[in-house]
């Protein structure tokens, strides 16, 4: 892997450091959601829960710099197999979701993630709506 990449895994947590701080507050039901994410998605199989917040902490730290977010963008997609583009999403919607109210700038970020990822609009359709319905409360 070049310094240039981030492992997959990395580049999927960089993914819910944006999303969980797309609104200017990253609450605890977010940092939870991240947790569960990674001891229970099938992807994140091979990753340490230890490795989350060394990730998260230089997701952060390059986000700080001048063009952070085009930057980490451009980490992520040159990271990630286009096989995971789709896991990719889901996750990034599930962390949209996770706090039960998904502002204007989620929503945003996660138009620009669907680009970048090239992920059919159809097929993303199928993915948010997916995750309204995992997140919903009675």
């Amino acid at each position: 892997m070049s310094d240039d990449l981030l492992s997959p895994h990395d580049a999927l947590i960089y993914i819910m450091v944006l999303m969980s701080a797309a609104d200017a507050d990253m609450t605890d039901r977010e940092l939870q959601r991240m947790g569960f994410m990674v001891r229970n998605l099938p992807v994140f199989a091979e990753y340490s829960e230890d490795d989350m917040v060394t990730a998260a902490e230089r997701c952060a730290a390059v986000l700080g710099k001048d063009d952070g977010l085009e930057k980490v963008l451009d980490l992520i997609v040159a990271s990630l197999p286009s096989a995971i583009g789709e896991t990719a999403y889901a996750i990034a919607c599930d962390m949209a979701a996770a706090d039960l109210h998904i502002e204007p700038e989620e929503l945003r970020l996660l138009e620009m993630l669907r680009h970048r990822l090239d992920i059919d609009r159809l097929v993303a359709a199928a993915i948010e709506r997916g995750a309204r319905a995992r997140h919903a409360t009675l």
